[in-house]
Order: structure tokens, then C-alpha cells, then sequence
């Protein structure tokens, strides 16, 4: 597989460890700093000492796992590392680690001392074919997803598929729910391609192409002005359910991926009686969906907490709230307003299922 070129930086799928070490020895970098949590220290972080320990000008900066790391005091406790450390405007952050990781170095790495550069160097599923690529960082404040954050591009991406094998079953679910995404936005073939894979654990063929797809969309409108708001299926409410959940669930909360799962077909529902998706379509993408993921109890008592975490979207305009939708698998549309009433009813569907 081919490196894939994005705005202004590569990523890379073939040697990508040598090719980092290659990119920090050939950077001439003051330092550089490498932020992990515990799980990838374990099981991620001695493939690359074992390249890089012969190297005396770099420190590691270690946090908790999971979704409540990516919060301002976090991101201060990086910022005063970097300061003890001596991090200087020529330092070089390596995030290595899974979409907490990405989003929180890189919005800590793009605002210390008005920017230093940074990389990406995803060991999840979720964080390869979406949170590394596209240059969105952001933390999260009140449990509201990403409401902070920079448009600010890494300087390259280096995948490694054997970090993946160390993570469980459900991991790899979570980022398959952006892989499904992908399908249905943009490529009718790669959707029918996924169902007939074994999704237990996407071929590295099939990761390359995800990332391709979303690449494409990132490279066409770097900063979610207009056709980059296609890759938002399944995330208005989504996000809201996965808020949700952290409020609500006391440390069982459900994967992002998981949520999209529901995002996705709540929002197909809301296509389906918007804007023409078909019944049969609708029937496949709900079919699959529920054939992988969970089932989540959304009562009805819920909803009205549900549509006021999405009235705080992000991506709402002028008080109103957007969806993209999809008007057949593989062909987005953005930019739908959808009221309070056609949204808590999406959500009574899928309680319903």
C-alpha cells in the first residue's frame, strides 16, 4: 500500500515506526516528547523505545485512559510538563495512543507557545481511520464532545497495524462504526465490501481504504465549511447519547462507536422520513448495525435530556439543529434541520427495535 498524501503531511502504512524515527532524526528537533496513557505504555510504547532509546533528547508524558482524560486539567497538567520540561518552540509531541490521545496532544501541542508541531501515531482502530486524520483536535468540558478544539494539521500520521492486535473485541467495534460510516457517506461499494468481511478484525486493505475515503472529504474542505460535514452521519445524535452515558453510566459508559452505532440509526430513520432513503435501505443499514452492536437502553424519560445535549452540538447553526442524512447508501446530504419532535422520535425508534 501506498503512502497516502494529505494536507501537507503523509501517512504512512508500510515500515511507519522506521519512518518515524526517520522523521524526528531528519526534523532536527530540540525534543521531543511522547504522550501515552497506560494502556498503550503497556503494549505500544516499547516497539517504539526499542528505535528511538539510542536518543538522549526526549521525555514521556503519561496520563489516565479513557474519554475523561480529554478535559482542560489534563490538558493543563501537559502544558506544565512541557514547561518543566523545557519544551521550546523547535519540540516535536508524538501522540501515541487512541483518539483521546490524538484530539488532546494535538490541541495541547498546537496551542503551547502558540503551536509546536506534533504526530499522530494511532493505536486504535478509532483513532486510524478517524481521530489521526482530518487535523481536528479538542477536549471536552461538562462532558460536551470536542467543544474546544483548533483546526490544526499534524505533520504526519504513521500507522502500524500490529498495534491493533492487542486491543479487545469491542475496541474494535468502536472504530468500525466509522468504517460503516465511511460506506455510507460516500462509497455504496466499500459499505457492501464491509458486509462481506470479517469485521472482527478489518483487514489492513480495508482500514486503508476507510482512511482514504475520509482523507478525500478533509482534503476537499479542510475546515467543515461544507462537504466535510458529510462525515457527521450518525454523530448528532451520536455524541448525544455518548454524553449521556458518561453523565449517567459511572465508568460503564458506552464506546464512542457504540454511540455512532446509534447515531447512525437513529439518523438513517430520520433520512428515511426526510428525505426519500429507502425502506429497504433503511431496513439493511439497521439489520447490520444491530447485528454488531449492543442494544442500549434509551427510555423515554431520557429524550428530553438527549435533544438539550444536542441543542449544545457543536455543529448547529443560528439555534437550530443539523443532521446529515443520507438520501441512499453512499450519497450524503448536509445540512437537514431536524426539530426537537423528529429527533426524539428518531430515538423512540430505535427503543423500539
Amino acid at each position: 500500500m501506498d503512502t497516502i498524501q494529505s494536507i501537507g503531511y503523509p501517512i504512512y502504512f508500510n515500515d511507519s515506526i522506521n519512518q518515524l524515527v526517520k522523521f524526528v532524526k531528519d526534523g532536527d528537533y530540540s525534543r521531543f516528547f511522547i504522550l501515552t496513557d497506560e494502556n498503550t505504555a503497556k503494549h505500544c510504547l516499547p516497539l517504539i523505545r526499542e528505535k528511538i532509546d539510542n536518543l538522549d533528547n526526549f521525555d514521556i508524558i503519561e496520563i489516565n485512559a479513557g474519554e475523561e482524560s480529554k478535559d482542560i486539567d489534563f490538558c493543563i497538567g501537559i502544558w506544565k510538563m512541557l514547561i518543566d520540561f523545557g519544551a521550546d518552540r523547535q519540540s516535536l509531541m508524538i501522540n501515541l495512543g487512541g483518539g483521546v490521545i490524538s484530539d488532546l496532544g494535538g490541541f495541547a501541542a498546537s496551542t503551547y507557545k502558540r503551536g509546536i508541531d506534533f504526530v499522530h501515531v494511532p493505536t486504535t482502530l478509532l483513532a486510524q481511520v478517524d481521530a489521526s486524520v482530518g487535523g481536528k483536535t479538542g477536549i471536552d468540558i461538562d462532558s460536551i464532545k470536542n467543544i474546544i478544539g483548533t483546526f490544526t494539521q499534524p505533520k504526519a500520521v504513521f500507522m502500524e497495524a500490529s498495534f491493533l492486535n492487542s486491543l479487545p473485541d469491542r475496541q474494535i467495534l468502536s472504530g468500525l462504526a466509522e468504517m460503516l460510516k465511511h460506506g455510507l457517506i460516500c462509497d455504496a461499494a466499500f459499505w457492501q465490501q464491509l458486509k462481506s468481511s470479517n469485521l472482527e478484525r478489518p483487514s489492513v486493505e480495508l482500514i486503508y481504504r476507510s482512511v482514504e475515503i475520509k482523507n478525500d472529504v478533509v482534503i476537499a474542505d479542510p475546515k467543515e465549511t461544507g462537504i466535510r460535514k458529510a462525515l457527521n452521519f450518525g454523530h448528532t445524535v451520536g455524541h448525544a447519547v455518548e454524553t449521556y452515558s458518561l453523565i449517567h453510566d459511572n465508568g460503564r459508559h458506552i464506546t464512542h462507536g457504540e454511540a455512532i452505532a446509534i447515531g447512525m440509526i437513529c439518523e438513517a430513520w430520520l433520512s428515511h422520513k426526510k428525505i426519500g432513503l429507502s425502506e429497504a435501505e433503511l431496513k439493511e443499514i439497521v439489520d447490520v448495525i444491530s447485528a454488531l452492536y449492543p442494544r442500549y437502553l434509551l427510555a423515554e424519560e431520557a429524550n428530553g435530556e438527549l435533544y438539550a445535549l444536542m441543542q449544545k452540538d457543536k455543529k448547529n447553526q443560528k439555534g437550530k439543529i443539523n443532521c446529515t442524512l443520507l438520501k441512499q447508501i453512499g450519497q450524503y446530504s448536509i445540512d437537514n434541520v431536524c426539530t426537537e419532535a423528529e429527533l426524539c422520535e428518531s430515538l423512540r425508534y430505535y427503543a423500539t427495535l
